[in-house]
């Protein structure tokens, strides 16, 4: 009588749970198979809208690891083991785990954000957070930049996503502004002509758009004469820096005076 029970409950478990573990195996095999499917499809898709790669793999990462604790989830389930329980536990652990990185997920948001728009990429020269210089790096939590004077700045994706960014390298003209102040003695048609032959002597200054030179303002102690001209991106600085060198001689070479503070020693009669 015991055997023919022990015979009976082994059939009755062997039916119940070996299909339920058949089952099981099949959603694991089958499921498996739908997430590498899946995260396959995600990556064509982050490649087709060119995302960083960075952002690429710690996407399909976590897409990876949410895919895989539903298919455990699932299998629970089928099993026949209440998963409410193990899903009040992760959802407890995750806002535990948010609260606790509040600052460090606005950065990573900020970075997603960054790497998605793209207000900028390597190799660009921007100015943020008071802080200007070459990206070297985009990760997902800071962006790195190397200043003209070879220092690295670290900048937290979450403030910077928020706040102003200027592309110096986006478009491929800059336009050089420049004031060169005269004394009143000088004359003005003289002095724009000479600013103007320096400009038309630098091959490097496009001439398109025109460049302009107009009296700004009638200062204190000079006439000052604003300058602009139109550049390729890469010779801003050379242009910047040659111009005011080269009109400082033109400026000397006519006889044009530049005002400057100076002390007039005065003689007592007597």
């Amino acid at each position: 009588m015991d055997i023919e029970n022990w015979t009976e409950k082994g059939f009755e478990f062997i039916t119940v749970y070996g299909l339920k573990l058949i089952g099981a195996i099949l959603i694991w095999v089958i499921g498996s198979w739908i997430v590498r499917k899946l995260i396959k499809a995600a990556k064509k898709v982050m490649i087709k809208r060119e995302l960083e790669e960075s952002l690429q793999k710690f996407l399909l990462n976590l897409l990876g690891w949410i895919l895989k604790i539903l298919l455990v989830l699932t299998i629970l389930s089928q099993i026949g083991i209440e998963t409410t329980s193990f899903a009040a536990i992760l959802a407890a652990a995750g806002l535990a785990i948010g609260m606790a990185m509040q600052g460090s997920l606005a950065n990573f948001a900020g970075g997603v954000l960054i790497m998605i728009f793209k207000p900028f990429k390597i190799g660009d020269y921007i100015n943020a957070q008071g802080e200007s210089g070459t990206v070297k790096e985009i990760e997902i939590f800071t962006t790195k930049l190397t200043t003209p004077d070879n220092k690295e700045v670290i900048i937290p994706n979450g403030s910077l996503s928020n706040g102003n960014i200027t592309n110096f390298s986006t478009e491929d003209t800059r336009r050089v502004d420049f004031t060169f102040g005269v004394g009143y003695d000088s004359d003005i048609k003289k002095t724009k002509e000479v600013i103007m032959s320096v400009i038309q002597s630098n091959p490097s200054i496009l001439k398109e758009p025109a460049p302009s030179v107009n009296v700004s303002e009638l200062a204190d102690s000079s006439i000052n004469f604003l300058t602009r001209v139109w550049v390729k991106k890469e010779d801003y600085w050379a242009v910047n820096f040659d111009t005011i060198e080269r009109v400082k001689e033109a400026f000397d070479a006519a006889g044009i005076d530049i005002p400057y503070p100076h002390q007039v020693e005065i003689q007592k009669q007597g």
